[in-house]
């Protein structure tokens, strides 16, 4: 149990790191933050609801890993292969990817609520 704990621990410090020190991760926070209270204002199915989450868990979860992956990078600049510059970028670019999939669903899966609701 003391190995769980420690490792909850260092995980939840990981969050927290990423929370004060990305930007990307802040935005993308107060976005989901957003997305979860459009959840509860309009009555979406289960199925919709579990796609919204599962979208900004994939969007937080490859930040953090694009983060991560970024450090690595960043400790070995003195050292610098030409191709870290291609790893980060390919690896923002599974964040950007992720990022316009979450975007395409909320607006399918909201664009309904808002229309009837704006009379749009």
């Amino acid at each position: 149990m003391e190995r769980f704990t420690r490792s909850f621990f260092y995980a939840t410090k990981g969050l927290l790191f990423a929370l004060r020190n990305e930007k990307n991760f802040q935005i993308e926070i107060i976005v989901a933050v957003f997305v979860i209270f459009l959840m509860f204002l309009f009555p979406l199915s289960g199925s919709e609801r579990s796609l919204l989450l599962l979208s900004i868990v994939l969007v937080l979860t490859l930040e953090l890993a694009n983060t991560a992956l970024e450090r690595v990078m960043d400790i070995l600049k003195p050292r610098i292969h030409p191709y870290a510059r291609v790893i980060k970028d390919v690896m923002a670019g599974a964040v950007l990817l992720a990022t316009f999939s979450a975007i395409a669903i909320g607006l399918v899966i909201f664009s309904p609520y808002f229309f009837t609701s704006f009379h749009l």
